[in-house]
C-alpha cells in the first residue's frame, strides 16, 4: 500500500473514532469526509494504480520464465553423458611397453591411498579410462600384471603392463595378423592423451599363451648413472663382480613385513662400472628379480667402496648371513639416478609405430623439447654456479658419504659396517607385522 493510502486510512481511522487528527491545508479536504466516501476514493485510487503494478509484474513474470527456461538449458547441458557399455563391445588381451622420467611421479604403481604426486599407472589407466578402452580404474577388472615396479622418482625406458582392453575386432579377426590395421591404434591414441614424459613405444596385440607382465619376466636390466668425481672406479668394479650369481640379499633392501617374505635369495646375472662419458659412469645391473630398494643399496655400499670408506670385500661380508644376519644402519643412494633400463621377455612382436608418421614425428618433437628443457636448465644452472663463490671442499674436516645426488650426508667420523648399530632381524619385522595386523581384525 501507497503513502498516500496509508494517510488516507490513518485519516478515516481518526475520522470514525473522533480523534482531533492535525492536518495539512493539501490534505484538508478530506477532513470532512464521511467514512463511505473516503472508501470510495480509496478504491479509485487503488484502480488507477493497478496497470501500473501490473505492467511490473509482466516484466517480473517474464524475467522468471527466461530464468526458469535457462536452468532448463544447462540442466540439460550437465546433463550426464550416456554411459559407455563395455558388455557390447570386443575386447582382447595386449601387452604395452612404454618409458617414463620418474621425477615427476609418486612411483609406478597406482596406489589405493592419497599420494602426494601422481602415479605413473594411474596417469596411464586414467588416460585408457577417458578413451574407453578400460572399463574403470579397478585393475581385477581387466586381467592388470606389470613387469618391474619402480618407486617414486625411479624412471624406465621399457617398462612392460599386460591388460585386457576393447577392441574394434572379433576374437577370430583378432588371430588374424592381417586384420591389424582395422584395429585400434593403441599407441597413437594413448600418447595423444598421455604426458611428455610418459610415452607408450610400442604393443603387442598377441602375447604368447598365458603371458602375465610379471612372471613372464625373464630378467630385468637397471642401470644408475653417477658422476665419478672423487670415486675410485676400479675398487667399485671389483666389488660389483662380487653381487654375481645366486646371493642372500636381505642386507641389501629394506624389509616389508606385510610382504612376509623370509627367502632373500635372489640371482645377479651381470654386475659391472660402465663408462658413459668422461664424467659419468652408471653401475649396470641385470638379475632375475629384485627386492625393495635393492639397486638403491647396492649402489650405496659401492659408493661407500668408492670412497675408500669400505673394501670391495663387504659385499661378500654383508651377503655372507652367517657373517652379518641384520642389516646395518646406512642410507640408500638418491632414486633419481636409478632407471630400470629393459625387461626381458620370451620372443615377442611388438609393434612400433611408423617412424615416418605425422602422429610419430609430432611425438618425437615432444622428446626432443623435454630433453631440451632439462639440457637448457642445466646450462643455467652452471652459470648459476659459476657466478658464486666456491668454496674448497678437500679442506672440509668432517666426511660426506656420496648418495649420488651430489648433497651426500655429512658425518663427524666414519663408523665402519661392521661396527654399526643393526635393524631388526626378518623374523622380528615379520612377526610384529602379523601382530598387528591379527590385533586389527579382531
Amino acid at each position: 500500500m501507497s503513502n498516500f493510502i496509508r494517510r488516507l486510512v490513518g485519516k478515516m481511522k481518526a475520522i470514525s473514532t473522533g480523534t482531533n487528527a492535525i492536518v495539512s491545508k493539501k490534505d484538508s479536504i478530506y477532513a470532512n469526509w464521511s467514512k463511505e466516501q473516503l472508501i470510495r476514493r480509496i478504491t479509485e485510487l487503488e484502480n488507477a494504480n493497478k496497470p501500473h503494478s501490473e505492467k511490473f509484474q509482466h516484466i517480473e513474470d517474464n524475467k522468471k520464465r527466461k530464468i526458469s527456461q535457462e536452468e532448463v538449458t544447462r540442466s540439460k547441458a550437465k546433463k550426464a553423458p550416456k554411459k559407455f557399455d563395455f558388455s557390447k563391445h570386443n575386447t582382447r588381451f595386449i601387452a604395452l611397453r612404454f618409458a617414463y622420467l620418474g621425477w615427476n611421479y609418486n612411483g609406478l604403481a597406482v596406489q589405493k591411498e592419497f599420494t602426494p604426486l601422481p602415479t605413473v599407472e594411474g596417469t596411464i589407466l586414467e588416460a585408457m579410462n577417458k578413451c574407453k578402452l578400460v572399463p574403470s580404474m579397478v585393475l581385477q577388472d581387466y586381467k592388470f600384471s606389470r613387469c618391474g615396479r619402480t618407486d617414486k622418482g625411479v624412471s624406465a625406458m621399457n617398462q612392460v603392463i599386460s591388460l585386457e582392453v576393447r577392441s574394434n575386432l572379433t576374437d577370430e579377426e583378432q588371430r588374424d595378423p592381417t586384420n591389424d590395421s582395422r584395429e585400434i591404434p593403441y599407441v597413437h591414441v594413448l600418447n595423444q592423451l598421455l604426458p611428455d614424459d610418459i610415452r607408450i613405444s610400442a604393443v603387442c596385440l598377441r602375447p604368447p599363451p598365458n603371458f602375465d607382465a610379471r612372471f613372464s619376466c625373464v630378467h630385468r636390466h637397471y642401470k644408475y648413472i653417477f658422476n665419478g668425481k672423487n670415486l675410485n672406479i676400479e675398487k667399485m668394479s671389483k666389488a660389483a663382480s662380487y653381487f654375481v650369481g645366486e646371493r642372500d640379499f636381505r642386507n641389501f633392501c629394506k624389509l616389508d613385513g606385510s610382504k612376509q617374505i623370509t627367502n632373500f635369495k635372489r640371482t645377479i646375472i651381470s654386475s659391472k662400472i660402465l663408462p658413459l662419458s668422461e664424467t659419468f659412469y652408471c653401475f649396470d645391473l641385470i638379475g632375475s628379480a629384485f627386492l625393495w630398494h635393492q639397486v638403491r643399496c647396492m649402489m650405496a655400499i659401492l659408493f661407500l667402496v668408492g670412497q675408500s670408506l669400505e673394501v670391495p670385500e663387504i659385499v661378500l661380508r654383508l651377503t655372507d648371513i652367517e657373517k652379518t644376519p641384520q642389516r646395518p644402519v646406512y642410507e640408500m643412494a638418491n632414486d633419481i639416478p636409478l632407471l630400470l633400463y629393459d625387461c626381458k621377455f620370451p620372443e615377442m612382436d611388438w609393434q612400433e609405430p611408423t617412424v615416418d608418421d605425422y602422429k610419430a614425428i609430432k611425438f618425437t618433437t615432444a622428446t626432443e623439447a623435454l630433453t631440451l628443457h632439462y639440457e637448457l636448465k642445466a646450462a643455467v644452472c652452471n652459470i648459476f654456479k659459476d657466478v658464486l663463490p666456491t668454496a674448497n671442499t678437500n679442506n672440509f674436516s668432517k666426511t660426506i658419504i656420496n648418495l649420488g645426488d651430489g648433497r651426500g650426508k655429512v658425518v663427524g667420523s666414519y663408523v665402519k659396517l661392521e661396527d654399526r648399530s643393526v635393524m631388526e632381524p626378518v623374523e622380528v619385522v615379520n612377526a610384529k607385522y602379523s601382530k598387528k595386523k591379527n590385533n586389527k581384525n579382531k
